[in-house]
């Protein structure tokens, strides 16, 4: 079971947190897997140390040229992980022109350039996996990441208008929305023993996430066994969205 010898995968954002973890362990049960990395080749070749079996391509995803260049790199590929974004915590009506344009462009923009991209193999193969990650923020109405909430909620829409499209080419295409996870991004936050507390409080199973708890799920829809999933929305939260 969940045995991927043979697959290729790309993880954008895979140097650390969520990324990682999905990286170490898809090739774990046996894919090549491309790390990716917007900001050095250095910190992916860092990452591809602790993960057999993996290839370190750094790529900013805010440049079309970059991606192009992505998949030169790479060439055609079995399974795409939509894992990178950025997020600025501002006030609804706080956000500069660049910062809006910035979340934009690496949260949705790129999503669909790369799965424009690498989907021309997959529809050849007759077989492909498709991962976006999302937020509990697509749900949640978080005070400071609302224009966030907005593009993971738009990224999770194109993965449900895409799956019925490309079904039929063996490719399936689905979103997991990760809730309060222990990840570099939130450990300033959670280093506040309050503020842990507050957000605790919010999740029905009582205690915030680990990676580890996202990665299994991903691999499921990544194998064979998870060939009857598509456009589906898979919560991974501790019921924070409830």
């Amino acid at each position: 079971m969940f045995d991927l010898k043979g697959k290729t995968a790309l993880v954008t954002g895979s140097t650390q947190g969520i990324g990682f973890e999905i990286a170490r362990i898809l090739a774990s049960h046996g894919a090549k897997v491309y790390i990716s990395g917007a900001e050095s080749i250095e910190k992916c070749k860092r990452a591809c140390e602790k993960i057999p079996g993996s290839v370190p391509v750094r790529a900013n995803l805010l440049d079309t040229c970059d991606i192009n260049k992505l998949y030169e790199t790479t060439g055609d590929i079995d399974i795409l992980v939509l894992n990178a974004s950025i997020q600025y915590k501002r006030n609804w009506d706080e956000y500069s022109d660049e910062e809006y344009d910035i979340q934009m462009n690496c949260n949705v923009k790129s999503s669909y350039l790369l799965i424009k991209k690498y989907v021309t193999g997959m529809k050849k193969n007759r077989w492909g996996r498709i991962v976006t990650i999302g937020s509990v923020n697509q749900y949640n109405q978080h005070p400071n990441l609302s224009l966030y909430g907005v593009t993971k909620a738009a990224q999770a829409k194109m993965a449900q208008n895409f799956a019925p499209i490309l079904a039929p080419y063996g490719i399936t295409v689905n979103n997991i929305a990760p809730g309060a996870i222990e990840t570099p991004r939130n450990e300033k936050a959670f280093n506040d023993v309050d503020f842990k507390k507050k957000v605790e409080n919010l999740i029905p199973c009582g205690y915030i996430g680990k990676p580890e708890d996202i990665s299994p799920a991903v691999l499921l829809l990544c194998c064979e066994e998870g060939r009857y999933i598509t456009g589906a929305e898979i919560k991974i939260d501790g019921g924070m969205s409830l």
